[in-house]
């Protein structure tokens, strides 16, 4: 939480420690992208907390979501939907390939394209993922409130799609 001066950030610890200092962040304090990567920074902090109960990354929940809803996906596609350069997304797959997760399949007719497809442990993983990702957003919305949840949506949609 900032005061309305700057100053004063009250932040939680790996552990679960609440550490209250006095910072003057400027004109940070009221910077909507500092705020917003601070928000996601705790956001994230809090699913990986939850999705390391069932020993899980929380950066491969989009990923499989994305594969279940989107069956024989191709990577490049799935690197746009993702919002991941193809590069960063390859180690990704890779790793839910060799865990058995997904499956990656060549196109016949363009050598170059795989497909990607959930695999039942693919599937089993992803409602393990969803659980706890549902306990998250849940958490989310008592934060934001139910009221304000989807004018807060539209304003995340229309930054991501708006930014140069």
């Amino acid at each position: 939480m900032r005061g309305s001066n700057g100053k004063g950030v009250v932040r939680r610890t790996k552990n679960g420690e609440t550490v209250a200092k006095s910072i003057n962040f400027g004109p940070l304090a009221y910077w909507v992208g500092f705020n917003l990567r601070m928000a996601q920074e705790a956001a994230f902090q809090a699913f990986s907390h939850r999705s390391q109960e069932i020993g899980e990354s929380p950066g491969r929940f989009a990923t499989l979501t994305l594969i279940a809803r989107n069956p024989g996906i191709s990577q490049t596609e799935l690197s746009l939907a993702n919002g991941r350069d193809k590069s960063s997304l390859t180690p990704v797959v890779e790793d839910l390939v060799r865990r058995g997760l997904i499956e990656r399949k060549r196109m016949d007719s363009d050598r170059r394209t795989y497909r990607l497809n959930l695999t039942p442990a693919g599937k089993k993983t992803l409602a393990l993922m969803t659980r706890c990702a549902r306990r998250h957003e849940r958490n989310l919305d008592r934060i934001i409130g139910l009221r304000d949840r989807k004018k807060f949506l539209q304003i995340l949609k229309r930054i991501a799609a708006e930014m140069e």
